[in-house]
């Protein structure tokens, strides 16, 4: 078993060959079909999380122990399960959701696996799809994708259900009026794709980077917007006639959510889902005063995985650039997401 691994944070990954494990119980294997290569995978290979003011949340000291196989985008076909796994066969080709918790918590009793407060996320407290097999502890955690290829399936488990999740929140002015969406990288596009399957009424696209927004441009948005430009605050509110109801920030950083509740309209909505970081201040009397929200949005719950792929299954898959390379490639495509390079998602192949 081959096996691509943080052994120190902030250094490549490491190639590790070891015996590839035996499900028991409810344990379920899997080949690794696909593994999508996702933005916080930078975070995490670096060990910490920038909360602004010098500050840092450090993954090691949250409970990641190293090594730690990465990779939480993944398909994969069954190859062998515990005595106790039920509702799965061999040769089955499923999605893995990641965002497991203790299963026994209030949090986790509501269906809100993924806000566990003792999280045993695949990639990031479990080992990855990385790799050319998987181990998933439960059946649950799997989901039938049909005939929806590998590739396009695997970026569903992250990006497609974060950003599905993001788009509930919302509300009903999702069909009513545009949204505006920060960020135009593979979230963004996935956003952009999933907010026209779920009926929104128009998208504003603001994005620093020329290629992404014009990226967006031709994948449906409305209006794109240079974020770094002077007026980009009066871009968006004109686009919006007269302020936004809702902004959906993917980036999160200090500038993208500053121009985010600036953008806003009485009564709107910042969602803010990205992990770039930093911080922000803000006066207290403009939230009562302009009854605006801020809302965080971390991934997505199991029922909303299978609410996402049974849309897929209707819609067909979203229509964002989808490149596949070679596992052994990994480094080189988290190198290329660094420096803003990647058009949309990359997806590792194993197999």
């Amino acid at each position: 078993m081959r096996s691509f691994q943080i052994c120190t944070c902030g250094e490549p990954l490491q190639l590790a060959v070891h015996e590839t494990p035996k499900p028991a119980g409810t344990e379920v294997l899997l080949k690794v079909l696909a593994a999508g290569v996702c933005h916080s995978d930078l975070h995490l290979s670096d060990g910490y999380f920038d909360l602004g003011g010098g500050k840092k949340l450090n993954i090691v000291d949250r409970g990641m122990k190293l090594p730690v196989t990465l990779g939480h985008e993944n398909v994969g076909e069954v190859v062998a399960f515990g005595p106790d796994a039920r509702g799965v066969k061999l040769g089955d080709r499923r999605l893995v959701d990641p965002w497991m918790g203790c299963g026994t918590c209030g949090v986790c009793r509501r269906g809100d696996e993924q806000l566990c407060l003792k999280p045993g996320s695949i990639g990031v407290f479990r080992p990855g799809g990385y790799s050319d097999h998987l181990m998933v502890p439960h059946p649950r955690y799997l989901f039938d994708i049909g005939d929806i290829p590998p590739e396009r399936a695997a970026p569903l488990a992250c990006s497609g259900v974060t950003t599905y999740s993001a788009l509930k929140k919302v509300g009903p002015t999702l069909t009513t009026d545009p949204v505006v969406i920060v960020g135009a990288g593979g979230l963004g596009l996935m956003c952009l794709a999933l907010h026209k399957a779920m009926g929104g009424h128009s998208a504003v696209v603001v994005d620093i980077d020329a290629g992404k927004r014009e990226a967006a441009k031709k994948a449906g948005a409305a209006t794109v917007i240079d974020g770094g430009a002077s007026d980009a605050v009066k871009q968006v509110i004109a686009a919006t006639g007269g302020g936004a109801w809702a902004v959906i920030d993917l980036v999160g950083s200090s500038s993208t959510a500053t121009l985010g509740i600036a953008s806003l309209i009485k009564g709107g909505k910042l969602i803010v889902v990205g992990l770039y970081g930093g911080e922000i201040t803000m006066s207290l009397p403009p939230f009562p005063m302009r009854a605006i929200t801020i809302q965080g949005s971390y991934t997505g719950s199991l029922t909303e995985t299978a609410e996402l792929i049974e849309l897929v299954k209707r819609t067909g898959p979203p229509p964002v650039p989808v490149a596949t390379r070679p596992l052994d490639d990994v480094n080189a495509v988290l190198s290329e997401l660094r420096a803003g390079k990647v058009i949309g998602r990359v997806v590792l192949t194993p197999a």
